[in-house]
This record gives structure tokens, sequence and C-alpha cells, in this order.
């Protein structure tokens, strides 16, 4: 059997017991740290579980399925995902190869950020489809999921901005070489996040775009959350110009666009993480 187990999203014993159980019985487990990481890391991990984890990094996710796989159709064999397995793409992919081999899956499901937002008063059937911020380079700053934002916007929907994670990103002089070489783990706080959507302000302005007809401005609330599920969990309601100057310090970050329209509980449950009192916008 291959098993994708969630891990949720604060310390090792957000592991379900079903899900501890499958660990502890699997001839080999792998622990994948491309598209989220747990900041406990993989020694507390190890301790907790009784037995060792296999890394599996950007490129055994990518282009090392068939060695993840590898007997499962004879032995057991879990893979271990931040929050809930169906949070990103790659892993039903690891899905459709294993029924392709005809190799029997089982998923263990559990917290993740998609739902574990709610924890900052905004309700979560209200919310509108997710979009993901990258890291800009000089030579490539996307933008395309502003369309996204300004969709939920129209349809009076909250937007959870997921923020970019870069751990063993190879360096660009690395490529060319036989030896890989790998830039330093990077995430994205709500500080840069917040910078660039500023800079797309800026962009579209430049555009002839008249502020009425913006997804946000300066002046939007905006919602900083970090660490959530930690005990050291923050979360703060701002502007946007102010959250780009906002420290939440360690990582993981996410952000929120709330609706311009809001209940009156998500108002009053929003203005303990705000200094200024929030009216309806």
């Amino acid at each position: 059997m291959f098993y994708i187990i969630g891990l949720g999203l604060g310390d090792p014993k957000d592991v379900t017991v079903k899900g501890l159980e499958i660990i502890k019985k699997c001839e080999r487990v792998y622990l994948e740290s491309y598209t989220s990481i747990l900041t406990c890391g993989q020694a507390a991990l190890e301790e907790f579980y009784g037995r060792p984890l296999i890394i599996a990094d950007r490129e055994l996710v990518e282009s090392g399925a068939d060695e993840i796989l590898r007997d499962a159709a004879n032995v057991d064999v879990a893979l271990l995902v931040v929050g809930d397995p169906f949070g990103a793409t790659t892993h039903t992919d690891f899905i459709i190869r294993a029924q392709e081999k005809n190799i029997k899956f089982h998923v263990v499901h559990n917290a993740s950020i998609m739902n574990a937002v709610g924890c900052c008063g905004l309700q979560l059937y209200s919310f509108g489809e997710t979009i993901s911020i990258p890291y800009w380079s000089d030579t490539w700053q996307p933008d395309s999921f502003y369309d996204k934002i300004k969709v939920n916007v129209a349809n009076n929907f909250h937007t959870l901005c997921l923020l970019d994670i870069r751990v063993k990103e190879p360096t660009l002089e690395s490529l060319t070489r036989k030896k890989r070489e790998y830039q330093p783990p990077r995430f994205m706080s709500v500080s840069e996040a917040s910078q660039q959507l500023l800079e797309i302000l800026k962009k579209r302005r430049a555009e002839g775009i008249p502020n009425a007809d913006l997804a946000y401005t300066e002046n939007s609330l905006f919602v900083g959350l970090a660490r959530v599920g930690h005990d050291t969990q923050a979360i703060k309601a701002c502007s946007l110009q102010k959250m780009a100057e906002t420290d939440l310090g360690a990582p993981l970050h996410s952000l929120i666009l709330p609706a311009k329209k809001l209940h009156p509980l998500e108002i009053e449950y929003l203005q303990q993480f705000s200094q200024t009192k929030l009216l309806e916008k």
C-alpha cells in the first residue's frame, strides 16, 4: 500500500492517531519538504515517530516519483506532507502514478492552511479562489494572480494568498555545472508579499487604471498570519501599506485580502488583531 499522510500544521503531535499507526508500520517513510515545511524539523519528527525519515526534496518529488513508489505494490510506503495531502497538486499526481502502476493507496487527511485560516475570524465559505504569490527576480515579475484577486473582490469573496517558499533551489551558476549548489532557504513574509502587491498597484496605475477599478489600494484591509497552528501563532489586521512594514517573525506566513463587505461577526472578531477601529468597508 502507498500512503499519503497529512501532518497538520504544528508540532509532531498534530499527526492523527491513524497516521501515526501507519507511519510506525511502513517499510519506508518519506517526508516531503518541497511544497511546505514543518518548523519543528526532521529530528523532532523522528524522535516522536520512533523511526528514521527519508527527506523528499524538490528533486526527488519532481523527478523521483518512481523511487518513492518503488515496491509499494508489495510493501507499505508512506509519503508525509505538511497540512492535508490534497493541499498541493503535486500529491494528486502521486496518486495518479500509483493508479497507473496498479498500486493500492490510502489517504489520511489532516488540517491545512486552507481551513485553519478561519482562526482570524473570516468565514471559510466566503473565500474565493486561493492564489500564490511567488518571489520576484530582476528579470521575472509575474502578476497574473492579480486578475484572480480582482474576480474575488468583484464577487465579495475573501482571497487567501499563499506565499512562496524556496527550499533547495539550485543557484543559476550551478545549473551549468556538474556539481549542484543551492541557494539558502527562503520563506516569503507578509511584508515582502505586501511590497510586491504595492508594486502591482503602481503598474496598474501606470496603465491608466483608476483607483475605483483597482482590486485593492494601499488603504485596503489585509490580514497577515504567521505560524498558524503553533504556540507562537501571530495575526495582524491592518492596511496594505502598514502590512508592508510589518514583521510577524519566523515563517510560515500567509496573507488575506478580506471581502469588501464583511459580516458583523467577522468585523467583531478581526477587531482584536487591529490597533485601529475596523469599519465595514
